[in-house]
């Protein structure tokens, strides 16, 4: 049987869903084994992280886990059979070799693992409606989960990308356009497998940061250079956005600082709508010295002096 699982990932039984989120991405970015090749200590502690975040990241799991429903590889308990005053059957198990009488009368045993078969759904053609001997009680295959870093271009126009199990497996994921950072992806039937049928593989989104735009929620900024005679006397640039490049109208006498909105070119919100882009004009020199820029600059400097004032 696994360990508590929160034991396994370092965490009270009052930690919120946060902390335990957090304390599953460190094991798994510090175990996980495209960083630790060939290290199957490393590689263990990875499958025990995930096993564990499977019961206390998953709301219902933990839920039944806490009230002793589910044990922690996540397979129901059977409850009610310590002893005479616990066994549904009004008995307790005192026949010698692991038979069993009603209320300790003499009657015919029952072999436990038969018993016990029955419940698991081993003679499953009893019946499709359940119970017993239908499959009723036929545990479902755990979840897995796995963390996917996706570029903000692909969170906006979605796409494919291919994930890898801590098991070897690896699985074609589509991602969704106006995909969401920590937006969870079910993959049904994925997941480990069971008497009752595949879980689940549960992909977690995250965005990676981009070299041009930061994030803000649904809003991207950017810095955008302009030149000093755009600048002073306005003009036509091209600015990239996530969509492709755009040409932007400078208003004349910009300065650095100055933001230009481009509607509905950032990241989708929890709707599908779309946040804006603002282009931070950075009023930029040539790399190499003009010799003409320094004698305007010198004239204008004893002309007209100016203070800059602080913003």
């Amino acid at each position: 049987m696994a360990r508590d699982p929160y034991l396994e990932l370092g965490v009270s039984r009052t930690a919120t869903a946060a902390e335990i989120r957090k304390a599953f991405h460190k094991l798994a970015k510090q175990h996980h084994p495209d960083a630790n090749k060939g290290d199957k200590k490393a590689e263990e502690r990875f499958k025990q992280a995930s096993a564990a975040f499977d019961i206390i990241g998953d709301v219902e799991k933990r839920k039944k886990f806490d009230a002793g429903e589910i044990d922690a590889d996540g397979r129901e308990t059977m409850r009610g059979f310590g002893g005479a005053g616990g066994n549904p059957f009004g008995g307790g198990f005192n026949r010698p070799g692991g038979g069993f009488s009603r209320g300790g009368a003499e009657g015919p045993e029952i072999d436990l693992n038969d018993l016990f078969g029955d419940i698991l759904g081993r003679n499953r053609g009893a019946g499709a409606g359940g119970g017993f001997g239908g499959g009723g009680f036929s545990p479902r295959g755990s979840d897995v989960r796995a963390r996917l870093d996706i570029d903000l271009e692909e969170a906006i126009k979605g796409g494919k990308k291919r994930v890898a199990f801590s098991d070897g497996r690896t699985i074609d994921v589509t991602i969704p356009v106006g995909a969401q950072e920590g937006q969870t992806l079910r993959l049904k039937g994925q997941g480990g497998s069971g008497r009752g049928g595949a879980g689940d593989a549960l992909i977690e989104l995250a965005i990676k940061p981009h070299r041009i735009y930061q994030r803000d929620n649904d809003t991207l900024v950017m810095d955008l250079p302009i030149s000093v005679p755009d600048a002073v006397l306005g003009g036509k640039v091209e600015a990239p956005t996530p969509d492709g490049p755009v040409t932007l109208s400078i208003p004349k006498g910009s300065n650095t600082g100055a933001k230009l909105r481009l509607k509905g070119r950032g990241l989708a919100d929890a709707k599908g709508k779309r946040g804006d882009l603002f282009a931070r004009l950075v009023v930029t020199l040539p790399d190499a010295p003009d010799a003409e820029l320094e004698k305007f600059a010198e004239l204008w400097r004893e002309k007209r002096p100016y203070t800059p004032k602080r913003r």
